[in-house]
Order: C-alpha cells, then structure tokens, then sequence
C-alpha cells in the first residue's frame, strides 16, 4: 500500500505544481459569469494531467538511477558485466529497438526493472541479488522479459493511461465541486469555500478510483511482458524464472519503478486491485497455458 500512496503522492504534487503554474499564468478560463466553461475546463484538465504524467516519464530513468543507485555500464569491466550486456543487446536487436542503457544496483533482492521515455530510450537495471541467487538460464529470461516492456512501450502507453485517467478526475472533480458550490450551498459568484474543499476530496476518491484502472492495465501488460521475455529467452527459461522468484519472495521496487519490474508484491482482498504485477502463481498458470 505503501507503493499506491507514493506513486498517487508523486504523481499529485507534479499536477499541483502545474495547476499553480498555470493559475500564476492565468491560464485557468473555466469559469464564467454563466458558468462552467466545459470544453475549457476539459482542455485545462488535459493540460494538467498529461502533463503531469509525461514529466514523470521525461524524469523516469534520472529518477531510477537516483532512488536506486544505478551504475551504468559505460564500458563492462568483468565477464558478468559482458554478458550482461551482450544478452540485452542480442534481445534488443531481435525485439527491434534501439541498445538501452544497462545499469546494476546494490540490493540482496532479486529483481530488475526497465525505464525510459521511450522504447528506444530505456533502461534496463538488475540487482546484484538477481546476478548472485539465479542461474545464468534464469536471468536471460528476466532480461528479455525487461526488454519486452520496452519493446512493447510499455513505458509511454502507462503514461498515456495515467493521462488519460488524470484528466477525467481533475474534469470531474471540478465539475462536481462546482455542483455543490451553486446546488448545495448556492454561492452564485465565483468559487466559495465549499468548492475547493468538494473538489479536493472529490479529486483523492476519484484519483483512487482511477489508479484501479492503471494498475489493471499494469497487470495485463505483465502478461505481455512474461510471453515476450519467453519469445526471447525460451518458455522454460521463463517459467524457471518465475518460479525461482516465487520461491524467492523478493520485496517490490520503490514507487515509480514498481510497474515495471520483473516481481511484484504480494496482496489479497481488496490490496490485489492496487497489484502493479499479478500474482507469480498466475503468471506461470499462463505461460503454461500458452500453445
């Protein structure tokens, strides 16, 4: 839960800071003497939650190597370091896209994440953990699975749906506001009081509500990820993979690169529908599944 309340923290105070910006600016036409102004409230709210969503992904792989110490390999100064970077450039090739970044971070976890603006400007990042506790077979299988959700884009459609859903609750939580405003407590000029407060619970509900549909997306593209990685690496490799971190129970990455390592936490109740990744158990079920 931790992870939700920091993303959902992050990703809000990047839109407050626009939306102070913007009213510094005076860019903020969507109440009028008649009104709610809708189509400029919509263009308003889409300004400010795309652009949220896309400094965030513009940010994405300082940030990793930041919050996670990442050394980038400039030139590989060992036999681990060569093949790490010799499998993610053969994937790379055969997926398609450009060479990403390849880095290593100090954790005793195993994990690894991929990162980027787009798919041809990624990072791909493991654990020390992963390179010490998996076999050689396992973790080719994490890299093409790392190197699936860049080639897939994974990267910028989340940002794209993060947008998306930003817009409608800053649309609406407005737009309810508003409602109570004139409705309820019949404030006719301007925004009383009663309208700021209403549109800020509105926007934390909302904003809630709509990190479900995010992370079910999220999930999906795990799918995805795992048939990639198993395209790339082998499906037993794969499955191996999966099933060692399963054995494993690796804790999940920090925040904004949860979405997009290769293990996620576990939950049950209502926490599974704040998963980024499906349960390890399912993910297995489905790559066994697949002819």
């Amino acid at each position: 839960m931790k992870r939700i309340v920091l993303f959902l923290t992050t990703n809000l105070a990047i839109v407050f800071v626009l939306s102070v910006t913007m009213r510094l600016l005076g860019v903020e036409p969507y109440l009028t003497a008649q009104g709610l102004n809708l189509t400029s409230l919509l263009i308003f709210a889409a300004v400010m939650g795309f652009g949220g969503s896309f400094i965030s992904l513009a940010i994405s792989k300082w940030t990793a190597k930041r919050a996670m110490g990442v050394r980038v390999i400039e030139s590989p100064a060992n036999a681990t370091e060569v093949w790490l970077v010799d499998t993610i450039r053969k994937y790379s090739a055969e997926a398609g896209i450009k060479m990403p970044e390849v880095g290593i971070y100090e954790a005793p976890d195993v994990n690894a994440f991929a990162t980027g603006m787009s798919k041809n400007s990624s990072l791909i990042a493991v654990s020390t953990g992963l390179l010490r506790q998996m076999t050689r077979e396992e973790a080719e299988a994490v890299l093409g699975h790392e190197v699936a959700h860049a080639a897939n884009g994974d990267m910028v459609t989340l940002a794209l749906i993060q947008g998306v859903v930003n817009t409608f609750v800053m649309f609406l939580s407005r737009v309810i506001g508003h409602t109570v405003d004139r409705v309820v407590f019949k404030n006719e000029q301007g925004h009383g009081p009663a309208f700021f407060i209403t549109m800020i619970v509105a926007e934390l509900v909302l904003g809630i509500l709509a990190s479900i549909i995010v992370m079910w997306f999220s999930r999906q593209r795990e799918f995805r990820a795992d048939r990639g990685g198993a395209s790339l690496a082998g499906r037993g490799a794969m499955i191996a993979a999966l099933e060692r971190l399963n054995g494993l129970h690796p804790q999940p990455l920090p925040d904004k690169m949860a979405a997009f390592g290769i293990s996620g936490g576990v939950a049950s109740g209502l926490k599974r529908l704040f998963m980024t990744h499906p349960p390890l158990e399912e993910r297995i079920a489905a790559l066994r599944a697949v002819q």
